[in-house]
C-alpha cells in the first residue's frame, strides 16, 4: 500500500494494577472501529494499544499481592491483550512500558527536555494522589469523611514532600493556548476543548516529573535515586511504539498521531502535558484528541466495591460478540456519558438488527433465492423509486466517512439505519412476492435494487460488525477483494446472473432464558 494516505490511532495505554473492564473495551472497540474503517477506505493504517506498567500504584498492588512489580505486570498486561483478541480488535502492535524499546525512548525524550531548558531539580511538596498517579492543588480537594481531603476524583489524596525533577509547564501557557487556537480540531468533543482551554487559562504550575519514594519506573537519566513520574513514561508510548528516538523510517511515517482516543477522565494529560512535552522536546504534537465518555450500570455508577463492573467477556458470552460492538457504540452519542442495561441491548438486537438489518437482508436474499433461480436478478428501466433508493443506498458512504471523521459513531450507525428503514418501506411498497405473479421482470429490478442496498450496507458495517457483515457478502457472492468502501456504489454494483448461495439468517433474534437477569 505505497503511497497510501496513513491513519495512525491509539487507545491510551491501560493501567496493570486491575482487570479489563467495559471502559477499556470501550476504548479499544471505537479505535478498531476506527482502524478498520479508515484501512476499509484505503487508508494505510497503525492502530496501537498496550499498558502502562509502572508507578506506585502498581508497587503498591503488586506488593499486597506478594508479587514482583515485574510479574503482576505481566500477568495483567496479558489480561489486556487478550481482550483486544477477544473484541476481535486489529491492532498492528501492543506496547508495554517495561519493554526495552520504550524505556530508550522516554530516557531520549528525557535528554531533549533537559537539553532545552525545560527540566530542572527542586523538591516537590503539596497533595498526591496514589491511585490517580496526579497531583492536586489546595484549590481542586474536596472535603472527605471526618475531616479528611480528598482529590476531585474521590480518590485519597497524601502530603508529599521529596526532591523532584520538574517540567516548566509554566512557560507553555500562551505556547498551548496558541496551538488550540490554530488547530480547532485537536481536542474534542467541543465540551472538551473548552475544559481544557478553561484550565490553561487558569493558568499552569510547573509539573513534578520524578519520584524518589519508590522505585518501579524509568531510571532518570544520570540520576538513578529517581524515577520519571508515570504520565511522561506512560505518554511516550506513542512514540516508542514507532521508533523515536529514531525520527526517520516508523516515526517519520506515523507521527504526529491522527487520534488519540481517550477516556475523558485523562483528556488534561493527553491535551496539555502531552503536547507541552513534544513541543519543548522539538517534536509536533498529535492531530486529535478525542475524550469520551463513561458508562454507568443500570443507572448506577460501576465501582468494584458496589459489585456492580461489567465485563466484557460476560456481555460477549450472552449477546455475541457482534451485537456487543454494535450496542456500545448506537447507544450513546459518542463523547457523552451512558448507561447500560440488559434491557437496552436486547432492545437493539431484536429491533435493529434482527428486524430492521437482519429481515431486510433475509427477505430480500430468500426471495431471490426461490424466484430467481439463486442467481443476482436481471434487472430492466429503473423507475423514479428505483432511482431514490439506489441514491440513498449508494450515498450512505459520503454521510458513514463525514461521521467517522469527527468520531461520531452513532451518527455513523444511524445514517445505515436510515438507509436500512428507507429499504424497508421500499420493500412493502414494491410487494415482490406479488409481481412475481403479474410482472416478473419488473419483480427482478426491485430484488436488484434491495440486494445492491444491502451490499452497500454490508460494506459500511463492516469496521463495526466485522463478522456479521463479512456473512452478508459471502451470501452476495461480492468476492474478497471487492469489499472496500471504493466499491460503494454503481463502481461495484451486483452484476446479473452471479450464483449466490443459499441465504442463512445473520442476526437472530434473542430470546432471553428464563429466571436470566
Amino acid at each position: 500500500m505505497s503511497g497510501a494516505k496513513t491513519f495512525y490511532v491509539t487507545t491510551p495505554i491501560y493501567y496493570v494494577n486491575d482487570k479489563p473492564h467495559i471502559g477499556h473495551a470501550y476504548t479499544t472497540l471505537a479505535c478498531d472501529v476506527m482502524a478498520r474503517f479508515k484501512r476499509l477506505d484505503g487508508f494505510d493504517v497503525r492502530f496501537l494499544t498496550g499498558t502502562d506498567e509502572h508507578g506506585q500504584k502498581v508497587e503498591k498492588s503488586a506488593d499486597a499481592a506478594g508479587m514482583s512489580p515485574q510479574a503482576l505486570a505481566d500477568q495483567n498486561s496479558a489480561n489486556f491483550r487478550e481482550l483486544a483478541a477477544r473484541l476481535n480488535c486489529t491492532n498492528d502492535d501492543f506496547i508495554r512500558t517495561t519493554e526495552p524499546r520504550h524505556i530508550q525512548a522516554v530516557q531520549a525524550l528525557w535528554a531533549k527536555l533537559v537539553e532545552a531548558g525545560d527540566i530542572y531539580l527542586g523538591h516537590y511538596e503539596g497533595w498526591y494522589s496514589v491511585r490517580d498517579e496526579a497531583f492536586y492543588g489546595e484549590d481542586e480537594l474536596v472535603a472527605g469523611p471526618n475531616g479528611s481531603k480528598l482529590a476531585p476524583t474521590g480518590a485519597p489524596v497524601e502530603w508529599v514532600k521529596e526532591p523532584s525533577y520538574f517540567f516548566r509547564l509554566s512557560a507553555w501557557q500562551d505556547r498551548l493556548l496558541a496551538f488550540y487556537e490554530a488547530n480547532p480540531d485537536c481536542i474534542a468533543p467541543q465540551s472538551r476543548r473548552n475544559e481544557v482551554i478553561s484550565f490553561v487559562k487558569g493558568g499552569l504550575q510547573d509539573l513534578s516529573v520524578s519520584r524518589t519514594s519508590f522505585t518501579w519506573g524509568v531510571p532518570v537519566p544520570g540520576d538513578e535515586a529517581h524515577v520519571m513520574y508515570v504520565w511522561l513514561d506512560a505518554l511516550t508510548n506513542y512514540i516508542s511504539a514507532i521508533g523515536y528516538p529514531d525520527v526517520d523510517g516508523a516515526y517519520a511515517k506515523w507521527w504526529p498521531a491522527d487520534l488519540h482516543m481517550v477516556g475523558k477522565d485523562i483528556v488534561r494529560f493527553h491535551a496539555v502535558y502531552w503536547p507541552a512535552f513534544l513541543m519543548a522536546a522539538g517534536l509536533e504534537a498529535p492531530k486529535r484528541v478525542f475524550a469520551h465518555g463513561w458508562w454507568t450500570n443500570e443507572g448506577q455508577k460501576i465501582s468494584k466495591s458496589v459489585g456492580n463492573v461489567i465485563e466484557p467477556n460476560g456481555l460477549i458470552e450472552r449477546y455475541g460478540l457482534d451485537q456487543v460492538r454494535y450496542f456500545l457504540l448506537r447507544e450513546v452519542p459518542f463523547g457523552n456519558d451512558g448507561d447500560f442495561s440488559h434491557r437496552a441491548m436486547i432492545t437493539r438486537m431484536n429491533s435493529e438488527l434482527a428486524n430492521d438489518y437482519g429481515n431486510l437482508a433475509q427477505r430480500s436474499l430468500s426471495m431471490i433465492g426461490k424466484n430467481c433461480a439463486g442467481q443476482v436478478p436481471a434487472r430492466g428501466p429503473f423507475t423514479p423509486e428505483d432511482n431514490e433508493m439506489l441514491g440513498t443506498a449508494h450515498g450512505l458512504v459520503v454521510k458513514m466517512r463525514d461521521a467517522m471523521d469527527r468520531q461520531m459513531f452513532h451518527e455513523a450507525l444511524e445514517a445505515a439505519w436510515v438507509v436500512i428503514r428507507a429499504a424497508n418501506g421500499y420493500v412493502d411498497r414494491q410487494a415482490p412476492w406479488a409481481l412475481k405473479k403479474t410482472d416478473p421482470e419488473r419483480m427482478g429490478t426491485v430484488l436488484w435494487v434491495l440486494a445492491e442496498t444491502v451490499r452497500n450496507l454490508a460494506l459500511l458495517t463492516q469496521a463495526f460488525m466485522p463478522d456479521s457483515s463479512a456473512r452478508l457478502l459471502d451470501q452476495l457472492a461480492v468476492a474478497p477483494d471487492a469489499r472496500t468502501l471504493d466499491r460503494c456504489g454503481m463502481a461495484g454494483a451486483l452484476v446479473s446472473g452471479t450464483a449466490l448461495p443459499t441465504p442463512q439468517g445473520v442476526f437472530p433474534r434473542f430470546v432471553e432464558e428464563e429466571g436470566a437477569a
